[in-house]
C-alpha cells in the first residue's frame, strides 16, 4: 500500500509520515503493525476535537446515512442535521452573530467571508496580519501573510494589504476604503500568538469607525479548545464574521462562516448564488458536526481543557523547552532551533506519539491533543517528550 500510496496519491511535502492506518480510537491512532501512536495533534491541526471516533459522533453518522446522504446542492431543501446544527451555533454565538452558511472546508468559509465583507461594504480591500494563515485556495492565499509560500501562485487576489499583529500603529492602515479586516483570533501558524492590551477590541473600535468589517478565524481555536466554545470570547470582542472548521466536523470536513442575518442575506440576491456549493451542509457531515457541537457544550470538556493545560505546563519543564505558549489545549513547546524540533517530533514518533509542527515558528512543536484526553495520557506523552529531550541532550 506504501508504495501505491507514494505512486497514485498526490502529497504535499517530498517527506510525508505515511504511517499506514488500520484504525483510530480515543486518543489513539493504530497502524497495520499493531503498533499504537498517542495522538497529540488530534487528526492534524487540530480536527478531531472529541479524538478519534467519538461514540456519539459515529452514532449520529450511522444514523444519518440510514435516513439519506446528499439530496440537493446547498440551501435549496430543508435538512434536519444543517438547520438543527446552524440553530446550535446561532444560541452559543453573541448577536448579532445568528446566520451561518455552512461549507465544505475551512478555507471555503474564509473564501466566503471575504466575499461577504465585499459584498456588504461595496469596498475590495482586504487587510491580513503578517504570518497569518487561512488556508490555500486562492483567496486564502491572498491574505497569507508568508511571501514564501505564496509567491510561486501569483498573480493572486488585487487588494490585499498587510499589518502586524498586536502592533497597535498599524491601525491607521484600516481606512474607508477597507472592506473587512481578517485576523486569526490567535495565530497558529506564527507560534500560537494571543492578542494582547486589548488588541482584538481596538481592532474592531477602528472598523466600526471606518465601516469596515472584521472577520475572525476560529478554525482553529473555535469549538471548546480555548476553554471558550470560540476563542474570541476570551478576549472582548464580537466580529462582525466568524470562521470555523476543523475542529467542528468531529473528524469529517467541514467549514462554516456566521454573520448576522441582515449581512448574510445579501447573498441570497443581486446576484442570487453569491456563494453557492454543492456539498456544503451535506446531512451526514452536518450530523457528525451537531453531535460534536452537542457534546462539548452540554459536558465538562471545555472548563477541563484549562485544567489540562496547567498540567500540560506542569510536565513540560525542561532547559530545552524555552516556553509553552498558547491557552486551554491549544499550546506550542517552544525549542531553541528548528533543527531540534524536527529531531524531538521524529524520535517521539518512533516511541508512538505524534506532535507536529507549525507553518511558521519552525522551533516549535504543536501539542493540540483532542479535548477528551485523559490525565493519564497526557502524562505519558510529556514523559516521552522529557525523556526524548534527555537523550537529544547527551
Amino acid at each position: 500500500m506504501k508504495k501505491d500510496f507514494f505512486t497514485y496519491q498526490a502529497q504535499t511535502t517530498p517527506f510525508p509520515l505515511a504511517m499506514e492506518v488500520s484504525h483510530a480510537s480515543g486518543s489513539y491512532i493504530y497502524d497495520t503493525k499493531g503498533n499504537a501512536h498517542l495522538d497529540f495533534v488530534a487528526g492534524g491541526l487540530p480536527a478531531c476535537s472529541l479524538g478519534h471516533c467519538h461514540p456519539n459522533v459515529v452514532k449520529a453518522i450511522k444514523s444519518q446515512v440510514d435516513q439519506y446522504l446528499h439530496v440537493m446542492v446547498y440551501g435549496e431543501y430543508i435538512q434536519q442535521p444543517a438547520v438543527e446544527l446552524t440553530k446550535l451555533i446561532a444560541k452559543h454565538l453573541p448577536n448579532p452573530l445568528n446566520k451561518t452558511y455552512l461549507t465544505n472546508s475551512g478555507t471555503e468559509a474564509i473564501e466566503g467571508s471575504l466575499k461577504l465583507a465585499r459584498r456588504v461594504t461595496g469596498r475590495s480591500e482586504i487587510i491580513a496580519a503578517n504570518k497569518a494563515y487561512h488556508g490555500n485556495t486562492m483567496g486564502s492565499l491572498s491574505v497569507m501573510g508568508y511571501e514564501e509560500r505564496k509567491q510561486a501562485f501569483r498573480p493572486l487576489i488585487p487588494d490585499i494589504q498587510f499589518i502586524e499583529f498586536n502592533n497597535e500603529l498599524d491601525l491607521e492602515k484600516i481606512t474607508r476604503k477597507t472592506a473587512g479586516v481578517i485576523l486569526e483570533t490567535i495565530q497558529g501558524g506564527a507560534g500560537f500568538i494571543q492578542p494582547i492590551n486589548d488588541y482584538l477590541t481596538k481592532v474592531k473600535k477602528r472598523c466600526d469607525d471606518v465601516g469596515a468589517l472584521l472577520i475572525l478565524d476560529e478554525i482553529q481555536p473555535g469549538i471548546g479548545r480555548t476553554g471558550k466554545l470560540f476563542g474570541f470570547e476570551n478576549y472582548n470582542v464580537i466580529p462582525d464574521i466568524v470562521v470555523t472548521g476543523k475542529g467542528l466536523g468531529g473528524g469529517l470536513p467541514v467549514g462554516a462562516f456566521t454573520a448576522s442575518e441582515e449581512h448574510m442575506d445579501l447573498l441570497m440576491d443581486n446576484p442570487m448564488l453569491g456563494h453557492i456549493t454543492t456539498f456544503g451542509g451535506n446531512p451526514v457531515i452536518a450530523a457528525s458536526c451537531l453531535a460534536t457541537l452537542q457534546t462539548v457544550t452540554s459536558s465538562d470538556i471545555m472548563p477541563n481543557t484549562l485544567i489540562k493545560e496547567q498540567l500540560f505546563r506542569s510536565l513540560l519543564v525542561h532547559p530545552l523547552i524555552k516556553e509553552v505558549r498558547g491557552i486551554g489545549l491549544m499550546l506550542i513547546a517552544l525549542l531553541p532551533s528548528p533543527e531540534l524540533a524536527v529531531e524531538l517530533v521524529m524520535k517521539c514518533k518512533e516511541k508512538g506519539l505524534i506532535l507536529f509542527f507549525l507553518l511558521f515558528e519552525k522551533r516549535a512543536i504543536r501539542i493540540t491533543p483532542p479535548l477528551t484526553i485523559s490525565t493519564d495520557e497526557i502524562k505519558k506523552g510529556c514523559n516521552i517528550i522529557i525523556e526524548t529531550l534527555n537523550e537529544l541532550t547527551m
